[in-house]
């Protein structure tokens, strides 16, 4: 039997918001939801989702997983290690094309806005993946989604106890609400359409880190310092004393995203999100304030390695 949708990473932030939205707007019989772990199976099945293993390290269960499926959400893999993921995202395009998916939604990610030639590191698997697609003949739709705003902790650095946030450059980032990406995703892929296209889904107003950080202060009554420094200096103070135990690799790359976000690589916003969703998109503002009001000493887990 031919399943209308298989949304994968179904048990990560943006596919679990994906899969809310089908189960409140979907019949149960035209989707099913595939995590990397097979002993997943009966968390979506105890609540009546039908499961698929879905694994990018490995052939067999991507074979098995994509069969008989018209709509695949290709979420992107979660590692920083490029290599390792261009592998994952060639494993999973080529089995997608030998088992017939008729139409791939890609989670790719904003930096650049619509253009090909970001330089940032986390967006070249991105552009790789988009290459890939378009390569294999698949039809397919490459969503580049905003940043988190949830994220900012690991763009920032910023710890609930910090007393400074130290960075190498400051620049404008249309940072979005996840639960508003997962939903805009799911109401593209049921309204369909926009095959072979890049679409832009972002909040549609900017924020600077120097902002973030007054917007800290103010509703956390921290008095938390913003400092700019040398890349190499940047690099050096995180990477000493960082309490998420991140290596000093880890601040060389991002040390690269701010020099990108600096020239506004994610400064281009798009109305797209606002008419898919039918209303406006939480500004950046608001909804880092809502959060922080919600949780002062709030965090985010790719602040801290695993």
């Amino acid at each position: 039997m031919t399943l209308k949708y298989l949304i994968t990473g179904a048990t990560g932030g943006l596919g679990e918001q994906v899969l809310n939205y089908f189960l409140n707007h979907v019949s149960a019989s035209e989707y099913a939801a595939a995590s990397s772990r097979a002993s997943n199976r009966a968390r979506f099945e105890d609540r009546g989702i039908a499961f698929r293993h879905v694994d990018y390290d490995d052939q067999e269960s991507l074979d098995s997983g994509l069969r008989d499926v018209d709509n695949l959400l290709f979420v992107s893999s979660n590692t920083f290690d490029n290599d390792r993921r261009d592998k994952q995202h060639w494993r999973l395009i080529d089995a997608a094309k030998r088992a017939g998916v008729k139409h791939v939604w890609y989670t790719s990610l904003a930096f650049g806005g619509f253009s090909d030639d970001s330089k940032a590191a986390v967006q070249q698997a991105h552009l790789t993946t988009e290459r890939l697609l378009k390569e294999s003949g698949i039809t397919y739709t490459s969503i580049r989604e905003g940043v988190y705003t949830e994220a900012f902790p690991v763009f920032m650095n910023w710890y609930p106890d910090s007393t400074a946030v130290t960075l190498p450059a400051d620049g404008e980032i249309a940072y979005t609400r996840r639960a508003e990406l997962g939903e805009a995703t799911a109401r593209i892929m049921l309204r369909g359409g926009y095959e072979n296209q890049i679409v832009l889904f972002t909040a549609e107003e900017t924020i600077t880190a120097k902002e973030v950080v007054d917007i800290i202060n103010e509703t956390t009554k921290r008095a938390v310092k913003f400092e700019i420094v040398s890349p190499e200096e940047y690099v050096r103070v995180n990477s000493a004393s960082d309490q998420g135990r991140k290596p000093r690799a880890f601040f060389e790359m991002v040390s690269t995203w701010w020099e990108d976000i600096a020239k506004g690589e994610l400064r281009t916003t798009h109305p797209l999100m606002r008419e898919v969703l039918g209303r406006a998109p939480t500004r950046p503002r608001d909804a880092l304030r809502a959060i922080l009001t919600e949780n002062p000493d709030y965090t985010w887990h790719q602040n801290y390695r695993k």
